[in-house]
């Protein structure tokens, strides 16, 4: 049977190339995108859904999940990809505290309420799996001042993965990088998009190879 996934911040980089990859594998994607015209322009290029969705916004995330529960039925895997503030180069001592605020934001905030929307749809799933899309830079075991805002957004985006990998349970829960990535907020240098999309759908389509509450990247256990 078809995996039904929705996959937000897919309008661009790391998040089309995840909605492109699950499709290719016979999944039923949804992308989900703050415009509505970005999302009718990656489901005409990937042949998958699109539904508005601003992660930010209470009100855009209860529309998404009941537009889902509406017209598919089903969800059976979430893919928490929609991130902002990669701080690259900011010092934690001079940061603007408005980028911080905005990274805890949408990068933990809205991970939480959008789990919390999706929950009884994902308690219904085949093998259900939420993907928390993270960062290796939110490892505590290896953390540093660089990217200061992003960095704690993301160690607690993966303290939010272990809380819900209880919570949630029987639902798999995971933490999963995509590594450095020539994105628009990696930069330039980064390893193909593709490279890094492939252990985040690997996590979609194999749930249950880790324990649910893992911290992984490209398949391997990483330090919390």
């Amino acid at each position: 049977m078809s995996r039904t996934v929705l996959v937000t911040g897919a309008s661009r980089g790391l998040g089309t190339e995840i909605a492109r990859q699950l499709a290719a594998a016979g999944c039923t994607v949804v992308a989900g995108t703050r415009d509505p015209a970005d999302g009718e322009r990656v489901a005409a290029e990937l042949g998958v859904r699109s539904v508005p969705l601003d992660v930010t916004d209470p009100t855009s995330v209860t529309a998404a999940v009941d537009w889902i529960h509406e017209h598919l039925g089903r969800l059976d895997a979430l893919v928490n990809n929609a991130a902002v503030n990669f701080d690259s180069g900011a010092d934690p001592l001079t940061e603007d505290l408005d980028v911080v605020d905005g990274a805890w934001r949408t990068n933990v905030l809205a991970v939480w309420r959008l789990i919390q929307a999706a929950a009884p749809l994902l308690r219904e799933g085949t093998e259900p799996v939420v993907v928390n899309v993270t960062s290796e830079l939110g490892s505590l075991a290896r953390m540093r001042a660089h990217s200061p805002a992003y960095s704690v957004s993301k160690a607690a985006l993966n303290a939010t993965t272990r809380v819900f990998a209880d919570a949630l349970a029987p639902v798999v829960v995971q933490s999963v990088s995509p590594g450095w990535t020539a994105t628009d907020m990696g930069g330039r240098g980064g390893r193909p998009v593709s490279d890094g999309a492939a252990g985040i759908v690997a996590a979609v389509l194999r749930p249950t190879v880790h324990p649910s509450g893992s911290f992984l990247a490209d398949g391997r256990t990483v330090p919390w």
